[in-house]
């Protein structure tokens, strides 16, 4: 594996940005166009501007957005000496998987036209993808350089978007929050690439792989970030009105259970009853994971609380026990602890989610039930067919499947999630193993100084600054310098 230094940073990087931002640009004049919320000609002095998409879809943007490149920029920043590219990598993979997801996902929706209509809609679909993404950066922190990190975007973000058409479209499973198509499918991928670039070097740990006081500070500032906006994250695609208010309710209510949950476990679990700010960094924003595929779902205010505080719980032990377990025993060196934060919860939802379709009925939903799941509408001999079609225009005649049914794929969509991370993993982190993008060697790792102007007091600094001190060129106001 070459050996990263400034001159293959400065070559190879820039190259395959500009060739990536290049592609995209062509990729956009070819194939994208207004959508009619936002061109022009399909205006006219009888348009309602209220009616516009961006009254309704800006403030959720708006909120995603600070989740995406602010929220996980300080949370990658806890490590001590990798906070500048913890944030800076972020910011540019952020900027480049947005504008590729769009192209990816617009290829799936084309227009009659052979156009891909753009909006600030898809935007927001392109950050749900981009969260993807950056979760499963999470996996490989500080042991990857820049042109490896291209590489992942390239072609992690196709795969996302194929799996994401198959849940949704083909298999129509119920995933309001993305705990399955995003979490799930994010973390398997990321610890897939992750065992792929296995490093024998780190088992024994490495001096640069922790945080600071300064660095723990940082990153828990972007958990509050994260915590304060997961609740429009996992309400932002729910059917407005009930099912919007409940995701955002069931949201908040999960990740407070999850915070109190992450303080007391974190306490037992230390000899000294002391707080472990990993856990708390992590743990506190696990009820937004566990809550996800069933935000919308009528599980009750109690039901919310208790995938919270299961949620909690799973990721404060998977942090204690797990994370050491892959790392030792399956090779799986999980750098933020993906896993534990995404992987677990994740799968915890989706198993919840099996079960509240299982249970779901008209007796606690009344007949919104076949506007929450117009999968499970009735059969086309159900009289009253008819009436619900008039009230909910929505509902497709004749699809109906029963609950069981509609169980059964929500768990194949788990199953072909995790298959489809593992495959599409193991491509890519062989992909980045390709000596031309000059992964950093083991001391290289969790250090900003192969890729950034790190300022720091060397030697010659500290003696300019002892020659200052010791300068007859002092204040002539002596008295009342400080």
């Amino acid at each position: 594996m070459s050996k990263i230094n400034s001159t293959s940073v400065w070559h190879r990087l820039p190259c395959a940005i500009v060739l990536f931002q290049v592609a995209l640009l062509v990729l956009f004049a070819i194939f994208v166009t207004y959508d009619e919320h936002t061109d022009a000609k399909s205006q006219t002095n009888l348009t309602d501007g209220t009616q516009n998409q961006v009254n309704e879809v800006f403030p959720v943007f708006l909120d995603v957005h600070a989740m995406i490149f602010i929220g996980f920029s300080f949370l990658y920043a806890f490590m001590k000496q990798y906070g500048f590219a913890g944030v800076a990598f972020n910011f540019l993979m952020a900027n480049l998987t947005i504008q590729w997801a769009v192209i990816v996902q617009g290829f799936f929706h084309f227009y009659h036209d052979g156009k891909i209509h753009i909006g600030l809609y898809n935007i927001l679909a392109a950050e749900f993808a981009c969260a993807a993404i950056l979760i499963s950066f999470g996996a490989v922190l500080g042991k990857t350089s820049p042109a490896q990190l291209v590489v992942l975007i390239l072609l992690e973000v196709p795969i996302y978007s194929t799996l994401e058409w198959v849940v949704g479209e083909f298999l129509k499973v119920s995933d309001v929050g993305g705990s399955i198509i995003i979490h799930v499918f994010a973390a398997f991928f990321g610890l897939t690439v992750t065992r792929v670039l296995y490093r024998s070097g780190l088992t024994q740990g490495h001096p640069k792989d922790g945080p600071s006081y300064q660095s723990d500070l940082l990153a828990m500032l972007g958990t509050l970030l994260l915590w304060v906006f997961w609740p429009t994250f996992n309400s932002a695609v729910a059917l407005k009105g009930d099912d919007q208010h409940r995701a955002a309710l069931h949201t908040f209510l999960s990740l407070s259970a999850s915070t109190v949950t992450a303080f007391v476990i974190s306490i037992v679990l230390d000899e000294k009853g002391k707080i472990k700010m990993a856990h708390i960094q992590n743990a506190t924003l696990a009820g937004g994971v566990a809550i996800g595929a069933v935000a919308d779902m009528m599980i009750s205010p109690a039901g919310a609380i208790t995938l919270g505080c299961l949620g909690g719980m799973a990721c404060t032990l998977g942090f204690e026990y797990l994370t050491p377990f892959l790392a030792k025993k399956l090779k799986i060196q999980d750098q933020c602890g993906i896993n534990n934060l995404h992987g677990i919860p994740g799968i915890i939802s989706a198993i919840a989610g099996i079960v509240c379709i299982l249970l779901s009925s008209e007796e606690n939903y009344g007949l919104s039930l076949y506007e929450t799941f117009p999968h499970m509408s009735p059969q086309v001999d159900d009289p009253r067919l008819q009436e619900l079609l008039h009230d909910f225009p929505a509902l497709k005649a004749g699809f109906g499947r029963r609950a069981s049914d509609q169980a059964l794929y929500q768990a194949a969509a788990l199953a072909v999630t995790i298959a489809t991370a593992l495959v599409g993993g193991c491509l890519t982190g062989y992909t980045m193993k390709i000596p031309f993008l000059t992964q950093p060697t083991d001391d290289q790792c969790f250090s900003d100084e192969p890729y950034f102007k790190v300022p720091h007091t060397g030697e010659k600094e500290k003696a300019l600054e002892k020659d200052f001190k010791n300068s007859e060129l002092t204040c002539p106001f002596k008295e009342n310098c400080v």
